[in-house]
């Protein structure tokens, strides 16, 4: 358009006339002083705690209608009060010259305005880890839509030579655009009606820009809201050309071209409205796209999926523009389906059939929510649930699944979809698995299985090894009816051909003679093992029924299925079930749990039997104290079977009581073990100065009156870890953008006992940490209400978090087995506990060590994932730091290969959040930002009155030549 010369002059003549008053400098000085302050006092920056620049663009939609009127109120006002605008319409040349060099100057100056504020980003970005995709798209967006209430006041200015006139008629024009799609109008309207009035309005489309989701459908749109206000300008100016007498076919011609063309550019939107493919996702990971890790699981569906959307038409006001993007994303996975996904969206109340079949069928029922306006307040029952079913299984999720609520003002709430993608794709792996598991168990295995058991022979064995066998054959006869010639059986005597055998399943799996009591001298081997290719793990003996021995056994071939829910041993510190009700009575898990649960089977594990049991995948240990030698060996055991053991753990316990917190050391029985095995946790605690805000009560004074106030201050105790403190090549951490780690302490590494394992080291505190062995921890407040730490003794980064993997030696090699215990009299317990059922046999063997796929997941911690930590730890943002629950999760994930949604669980759900820091510091920041500003403010005026005096020499030698 600019390569035009004579719109290249109109809008060089603009910019001059609008630098020559204090048009300019009063349009960029308010659009810079309006967007800071919103940024740093009205959206809050430092308290939302987010690396995003959202509230940047937050206001933009109601901002620009005010400063855009004002910029175009005098463009072709001024024109017809001075009388120029004569001028104008008798030139030769098109007066959409004209219009277009006017309004390309009124977009270089918002383009200057825009240019003003890129210090926010900048500082953003050098605070936390900014995500620089949706920053463009923000701008994108904001050049559009300041370009579209540009065109509209332009249209607005030719109509009228009252520049007030102007001003009040383009605010309401452009206000008018943008409430037709704001919550005030579309929350009067059903569903599908305020979904096309969001289509409609300004802002609506505005949000979904600055997300990070470009879509030409909303970038068409603003385009063709400038080419229908730049057409209407441009006729409404030709109008005043024509004569009352002139050429009516001409005038008849002009009229017809300008509505077809206002149809044409407006009737576009209605046909690529339906077209859902033509989106840029520009956010760093493609958070809101369908994910590969969804379409391998979309892949495996072998009948129609049907994911059917229940929202009704009247719902909450916070909740009705979620809607919408739920449709849109349900309708990605049906476009990812490629024809075996079928999406539905009803409304149950208006089919009452539908609604019957939801409630009494799925479960699903209405929410009441309370909606209120200025007269008064009702309650809505309100559906807001997703329906994910393959063949006869069925998974619900309702809008507590779906969003999460966080309080940013004591009455204004921040309502967004939580993670909707990997809630779904995680049901859609729910409902097929649970297919999966009705049918064949051997069907989900791809390849033979080959259980080998390594049993002596039947003279060697004791009586109930002997009736043990003969079921384990009766049963394996059964199961491979099942497997159809998938598991191929064996037995073999180790003893058999001089030993050879029994020397090698020593070497290779650690598998020794056993005895079936203390004082026996009679041994013998009865070891079952099941391998696909070069895997192998063990099946454990269980309680020698036929029941026990095949949930084993299901249990060790679905390990090598990807078709089946895995399952997790958690092992806690025992609590009172009646103190807990009231917070009291040990630490809690529920959140842990809760994150868990989602995709796997949570089993509670009791160590003090001296065995973890068949079923167990994976072995977690959060803050178990005082671990008796039964205990530590069903531990070890598991991880010699090639299992995974996962532990929280650290020297101390923390003490939280009303006006008290302290530290109290404790030995979790862990520590020679874990020593064993290169690996040890120090008896201090870091402190980081990079850490977490504590709540602290703090009395203030003012006017002679006492205030209580929370303050949230600095607490070292709470290494707050990100950036270089995370593994980024780690799949662990990789997705994790913060954790706090409270009151860890150091993790040390032999390396001598680790030089033939792989070690990957997972968190670090910051270079400036240090540590103390003071148990007393409570917050310490310096003047100023500001924290008291300062740093002591050596200072350097700290390793807090680690996975040790490879063969490891059992603990208990060359030891008796703690289940063959003796009595007091000196005599074996085993054989004299009468109330013993008559299958019960201890089998005194030890698996000297475990094969590679043995791991070890160790974080130097014992409180980072209990409920009052989490809840202390993340005051500060209104909600619970899920940090450090994420951070096990996705350890969990990793340990069980279910890399499918750890990868998704990492695209969006934890926000990118800020470094702490001091008030101070955020002034100075703040200040910053203000002084660039002005320092731009000030560069442009120099510039401008550098060229005026360059004007005004040449007109001086102009008049003296």
């Amino acid at each position: 358009m600019l390569l035009d010369p004579h719109i290249r002059r109109v809008t060089t003549k603009e910019l001059t006339l609008f630098f020559a008053s204090p048009v300019a400098y009063l349009f960029l000085g308010a659009f810079a002083a309006l967007t800071l302050f919103i940024f740093f006092w009205g959206e809050a920056f430092f308290s939302r705690n987010i690396a995003d620049v959202r509230p940047l663009f937050e206001w933009m939609p109601i901002l620009l209608i005010f400063l855009s009127s004002a910029l175009t109120m005098r463009m072709w006002s001024e024109e017809r009060r001075s009388g120029t605008l004569e001028h104008v319409l008798t030139q030769p040349i098109g007066i959409w010259r004209f219009v277009a060099g006017k309004f390309c100057a009124c977009l270089a100056l918002l383009s200057l305005a825009l240019l003003i504020t890129l210090p926010l980003p900048l500082t953003v970005s050098l605070l936390g880890d900014l995500d620089w995709g949706p920053v463009f798209s923000g701008y994108i967006a904001t050049f559009l839509l300041g370009g579209a209430y540009l065109s509209a006041g332009l249209f607005v200015s030719a109509r009228s030579d009252n520049q007030i006139v102007s001003l009040i008629s383009s605010v309401a024009l452009c206000g008018l655009l943008y409430l037709i799609g704001s919550r005030t109008i579309t929350g009067l309207f059903g569903n599908q009606v305020g979904e096309w009035l969001r289509l409609l309005g300004t802002g609506s489309r505005f949000d979904a820009i600055t997300r990070g989701m470009i879509d030409v459908r909303d970038f068409y749109y603003y385009l063709s809201l400038i080419a229908t206000f730049l057409t209407l300008n441009t006729f409404s100016l030709e109008q005043e050309r024509w004569a009352a007498t002139g050429d009516k076919r001409y005038h008849r011609a002009w009229r017809m071209t300008t509505m077809l063309l206002i149809a044409n550019v407006l009737g576009a939107n209605l046909w690529l409205g339906q077209m859902n493919f033509m989106r840029v996702d520009t956010t760093e990971g493609d958070i809101y796209s369908i994910s590969d890790a969804t379409q391998g699981y979309l892949a495996q569906l072998q009948e129609p999926l049907l994911i059917r959307g229940y929202f009704s038409a009247k719902t909450h006001p916070l909740l009705a523009p979620l809607v919408p993007q739920m449709r849109d994303l349900i309708r990605e996975y049906e476009v990812a389906g490629n024809g075996r996904v079928r999406a539905e969206f009803i409304d149950p109340i208006a089919s009452p059939e539908l609604e019957e079949e939801a409630n009494q069928k799925y479960g699903i029922r209405p929410v009441p929510f309370q909606v209120s306006d200025r007269y008064q307040a009702s309650l809505v029952n309100s559906y807001f649930d997703v329906l994910v079913q393959y063949g006869d299984e069925f998974q619900t999720l309702g809008f507590q699944q779906l969003i999460e609520v966080k309080a940013t003002q004591e009455t204004d709430l921040d309502v967004k979809l939580r993670n909707p993608e990997y809630d779904i794709t995680r049901a859609v792996k729910k409902v097929l698995q649970a297919y999966q598991s009705g049918g064949n168990l051997f069907d989900t295995v791809k390849g033979e299985l080959q259980f080998t058991a390594y049993v002596s022979e039947q003279d060697r064995l004791p009586e109930a090894l002997k009736t043990f066998k003969g079921i384990l054959e009766k049963t394996l006869s059964d199961m491979d009816k099942t497997a159809k010639g998938r598991l191929k059986t064996r037995f073999i005597s180790p003893e058999a051909n001089g030993g050879k055998v029994a020397a090698q399943i020593e070497r290779d799996f650690g598998f020794k003679s056993m005895m079936a009591s203390l004082f026996d001298t009679k041994t013998f081997y009865f070891y079952l093992t099941l391998a696909k290719e070069d895997q192998v793990i063990q099946v454990p003996l269980g309680d020698l029924s036929e029941d026990g021995f095949r949930r084993n056994l299901e249990g060790a071939v679905k390990r090598f299925s990807s078709g089946f829910t895995k399952t997790v041993g958690l092992a806690t510190p025992t609590t009172d079930p009646q103190m807990a009700r009231f917070g009291m009575g040990g630490p809690q898990f529920n959140q842990l749990r809760a994150a868990l649960e989602g995709e796997l089977n949570i089993q509670s594990v009791d160590l003090s039997t001296g065995s973890v049991g068949g079923e167990p995948d994976l072995l977690l240990l959060a803050g178990m104290t005082e671990l008796d030698e039964k205990s530590l060996f069903a531990v070890d055991q598991f991880l010699m079977r090639g299992g995974t053991v996962m532990l929280a753990t650290s020297p101390f316990q923390t003490d939280m009581g009303r006006n008290r917190l302290s530290l109290m050391q404790q030995k979790s029985g862990l520590e020679d073990w874990l020593a064993h095995h290169g690996l040890a946790v120090e008896e201090q605690v870091v402190l980081d100065p990079q850490n977490a805000a504590f709540p602290v009560p703090v009395t203030r004074q003012a006017g002679g009156f006492s205030f209580q106030e929370i303050r949230m201050i600095d607490y070292p105790y709470f290494p707050d870890i990100r950036n270089s403190g995370l593994n980024q090549e780690s799949a662990i951490t990789r997705g994790l953008n913060q954790v706090t780690l409270a009151w860890a302490s150091p993790i040390s590494l032999d390396a001598g006992k680790n030089s033939a394992r792989k070690i990957t080291e997972l968190l670090h505190s910051s270079e400036k940490a240090w540590l103390s062995d003071a148990l007393n921890v409570m917050p310490q407040i310096g003047p100023g209400g500001m924290s008291a730490f300062t740093p002591e003794g050596d200072t350097g980064r700290r390793l807090l978090g680690v996975v040790s993997e490879g063969r490891f030696d059992s603990y208990f090699s060359g030891k008796e087995s703690p289940l063959l215990k003796k009595t007091e009299g000196g005599e074996d317990k085993t054989e004299n506990d009468k109330n013993a059922s008559s299958d019960a046999i201890a089998l005194g063997s030890v698996i000297e060590h475990s094969p590679e796929s043995a791991r070890i997941i160790l974080f130097s911690s014992n409180a980072f994932l209990e409920d009052r930590v989490t809840q202390l730890a993340g005051a500060v943002n209104g909600s619970a730091a899920l940090g450090g629950i994420q951070l096990a999760a996705n350890a969990v994930d990793w340990a069980l290969e279910e890399q499918g949604l750890l990868a998704i669980r990492a695209r969006g759900h934890f926000n990118r959040t800020l470094p702490p820091m001091p008030q101070e510091m955020r002034q100075i920041w703040e200040a910053i930002n203000y002084s660039l500003a002005i320092i731009a403010l000030s560069v442009l005026a120099f510039i401008q009155r550098i060229r005026k005096k360059r004007r005004n020499r040449r007109y001086l030698q102009t008049l003296t030549a």
